[in-house]
């Protein structure tokens, strides 16, 4: 017959094997850590079942009550030991959080130290280099936009007196230029007049008018010898052939109304090379001096000549 009491010692026993495995396998404890349990506790599955079977043959009990009680207060002492370990493990791991907050407390706390150093250290430079104040610093930028906006309102100054000065010279360009468009219309008017007119006199008088308004009119000049030409005036007409050339050297009407004022002189020579230079600018110039009846006398020379 078994003993009820083997029966509950060995479970007592089982069970508390099984405990510290599990402990031990659930905590991760490594060895060296100071919470290792003894190996004699693990047992391997042949063990145990050799164990229940031997416990199953029994017919009498094999422990006495003091035995029984010895056993229970080791059970009783490695349940408290595995509370305590339990405890020790939880007081080692709400050392180290702790730890790491610490450290992280410390390391912001270091941090802002060293934020607020930094803004000391910044303010004691500004006050250093001059900024001791609000006001300090309100007057320096009320000086620097004065300063500024005194640069900016030159610039326009400037700028408004350059285009003041365009304007000026624009404005009296275009009084210039309408003045010139006038005295050209008179002077086109008088042409026309001039065009018109049949008496030498008044074709005269037509030409000064143009001289008075253009006093160097190479071509009011030379027209205004060859009406004097018309009036048996040669010395005249080669003065105003002078004038004429003075104004334009290159101007072969002027050079043809001399050649006809020489050879109305008789000035051969002078007529001959007027002419010559007329023809040179212009060759129109050598058939016209074929109608011309006061070139003839000088006409067969030029031409053979040129």
């Amino acid at each position: 017959m078994r003993s009820l009491t083997g029966i509950i010692l060995s479970a007592s026993l089982l069970l508390a094997a099984f405990g510290a495995a599990s402990l031990v396998s659930g905590q991760g404890f490594e060895p060296g850590t100071g919470l290792e349990l003894d190996s004699s506790l693990y047992q391997s599955p042949e063990e145990e079942r050799a164990l229940r079977r031997q416990v199953e043959q029994l017919d009498e009990p094999l422990y006495s009550p003091f035995i029984e009680r010895y056993l229970m207060d080791e059970i009783r002492s490695l349940r408290m030991e595995l509370a305590q370990t339990q405890v020790r493990m939880t007081e080692q791991l709400t050392d180290r959080q702790l730890s790491t907050m610490d450290r992280a407390m410390s390391y912001t706390t270091d941090t802002v130290t060293y934020f607020f150093y930094l803004i000391a250290a910044a303010s004691s430079v500004l006050i250093i280099a001059g900024w001791k104040s609000l006001r300090d610093i309100r007057l320096s930028v009320r000086k620097q936009a004065k300063s500024e906006i005194g640069q900016v309102i030159q610039q326009y100054e400037q700028r408004l007196a350059d285009l003041e000065q365009d304007l000026a010279k624009t404005s009296h360009q275009i009084e210039v230029n309408a003045d010139e468009i006038e005295r050209t219309n008179e002077i086109h008017a008088l042409w026309l007049r001039a065009s018109q007119e049949r008496s030498i006199p008044t074709r005269i008088s037509i030409y000064d008018q143009i001289l008075a308004i253009r006093p160097r009119d190479a071509e009011a000049l030379t027209y205004k010898a060859d009406a004097v030409l018309d009036l048996n005036e040669p010395q005249w007409a080669i003065n105003l052939c002078q004038l004429a050339l003075g104004a334009d050297r290159d101007y072969a009407h002027a050079y043809y109304q001399l050649a006809c004022a020489y050879a109305m002189m008789e000035r051969t020579e002078e007529a001959i090379q007027s002419l010559h230079q007329a023809i040179s600018l212009n060759e129109s110039y050598l058939e016209e001096a074929q109608s011309e009846q006061v070139l003839q006398g000088i006409l067969p020379q030029v031409t053979e000549s040129s």
